[in-house]
Parts: structure tokens; C-alpha cells; sequence
């Protein structure tokens, strides 16, 4: 049962208490063999304490191109009570869209909650779909922890999280998700399937590109890199069937999203 007085104002004495689980939860995690023993034993601790159940984590795709190659068990790994029929659909409408969630949590080191990133980004139309398709699961909020750039471990909920989580449980949260992701990463090994296909852009084609992102015009690019403009509109040309996309804008974007250009 949830403590009420947790949920409300964080005793010390219950903050103490999901202090010391979560540091005896790190100190052992080495003898965790799975990635379900992983995931479920840091579920019974929050869980105990908060309205809270672990999602799951994933380990992100060297570039952008590599998340159609992700597959369970090998970088996602999800909790055995994730709603069913949850992830079947996540994976058929994620293709090609924006999730905020995961560029937060890729862009950042910070924690945060589900709605405090609809509130940041304040998504439209489309770009709503992650947090429609976890009010369709009844996931009402969640709680997305990053490591390092490179794994995010996940919680959810079926309240609003923003005014239950106070800071110093996330801190401690987020804290034993690191080791969750790192003893994640032990235990899953590599996986070269992570690092997707890439475009290969010759170098003068992401330095147009890098212009164009820039604002460059067909002219000023062609005077900055001491080219004809038929070249660079040859350079453009080429990039764009590299990339899969179909004007100069698509392409520039498309090279940023993959972070073939800076």
C-alpha cells in the first residue's frame, strides 16, 4: 500500500527508508542475472513507496537511422507488466515520427516527468501520439531517466507525477536507474545491429549541407566554398537521394537528425 503521507509531503523517515532500499538495490546489483531480475527488483522498490512501476529502458541507437533495428532483448528491455499491446503498437507508430520524450531524454541529463514534457514542447496534431497512445494503455504520466546519452530507463503511472515526485526522490530514482542501465549493459552485451545504416556524404556534400543549415543560399554557399553554383546544386542533388528526401531543407534536417553535420 502507498503511503499517503510519502505521496504528499516526503517524510524524512519514508525518504530515508526508499534511501536505504535504493543504495542496498545498487550495492547488489551485481548479482542481478537478467535484465527481468534487473528491472523487477527495482520495480518492487519504487513501486512500494510510490505510485509508481518501472517501464522498462532502452539502450538509443548510435544515429537515428539504427532505431528501426532496436529489438527486445537486445536494446529494449521491458518489465514484465507493461500493458499489453502497449510496445506492438509503440513500435508500428514510431516509424519516422518525433517522440519528445526521447529527445529530452537523448538531448538531456535531466529527469522529467511525461506531462512536464508536453508542457515543454507543447506537441500538436502528430506529434502527440506518445502521450495518447499511454493514455490509450492507461499510463496516465511517466518518469524517463537518461544515462549518459546513451540508455534511458522509463517509469509510469496512472496519476500525474509532477506534484508527487519531489526532488529528492527523483534524485534517488534516477540514481538507481543508472545502475539499472549499467547492469543492463553488462548483461545485454553489444549489439552491432544498434548502429543502423548510415548515409555516406562525401565531405563536400556535408559541407554544403552544413551551409544550408545554416541559411546559406545556392550563391553564398557556392562563393564560401570557392565552387560554381551548378556544383552545388549537383552536391545538393546527391545528398538528397543519400538521405531519402526531396529538397534542400529535408536534407539539411535530415543530416542534423542523424548528426552527420553539427
Amino acid at each position: 500500500m502507498i503511503s499517503q503521507s510519502l505521496v504528499d509531503n516526503e517524510p524524512v523517515a519514508r525518504l530515508a527508508d526508499l534511501q536505504a532500499r535504493l543504495v542496498a538495490y545498487a550495492s547488489r546489483i551485481g548479482e542481478l542475472r537478467t535484465s527481468d531480475e534487473v528491472l523487477e527488483t527495482l520495480h518492487a522498490i519504487v513501486s512500494q513507496s510510490l505510485p509508481l512501476s518501472v517501464l522498462g529502458a532502452v539502450r538509443f541507437p548510435v544515429n537515428v537511422a539504427g532505431w528501426s533495428e532496436i529489438g527486445l532483448g537486445k536494446s529494449v528491455f521491458l518489465h514484465k507488466d507493461v500493458p499489453d499491446g502497449w510496445w506492438d503498437e509503440h513500435v508500428a507508430l514510431s516509424q519516422g515520427r518525433f517522440s519528445p520524450i526521447l529527445f529530452l531524454a537523448r538531448s538531456s541529463l535531466a529527469s522529467f516527468t511525461w506531462t512536464e514534457v508536453q508542457r515543454l514542447f507543447e506537441p500538436v496534431g502528430g506529434d502527440r501520439w506518445p502521450h495518447e497512445l499511454a493514455l490509450k494503455y492507461g499510463m496516465r504520466d511517466g518518469l524517463t531517466c537518461p544515462v549518459g546519452g546513451r540508455w534511458a530507463v522509463a517509469f509510469w503511472s496512472r496519476r500525474v507525477l509532477s506534484d508527487i515526485l519531489k526532488q529528492p526522490a527523483r534524485i534517488m530514482i534516477f540514481a538507481a536507474a543508472n545502475f539499472a542501465a549499467l547492469r543492463l549493459e553488462q548483461l545485454a552485451g553489444p549489439d552491432v545491429s544498434r548502429i543502423g545504416a548510415r548515409a555516406r556524404l562525401t565531405s563536400r556534400e556535408l559541407a554544403v549541407l552544413r551551409l544550408v543549415s545554416a541559411g546559406g543560399q545556392t550563391r553564398d554557399i557556392a562563393q564560401a566554398l570557392g565552387l560554381g553554383e551548378e556544383t552545388i546544386r549537383s552536391h545538393l542533388k546527391k545528398a538528397e537521394t543519400k538521405l531519402g528526401v526531396h529538397n534542400r531543407t529535408h536534407a539539411a534536417c535530415e543530416a542534423l537528425r542523424q548528426a552527420l553535420i553539427p
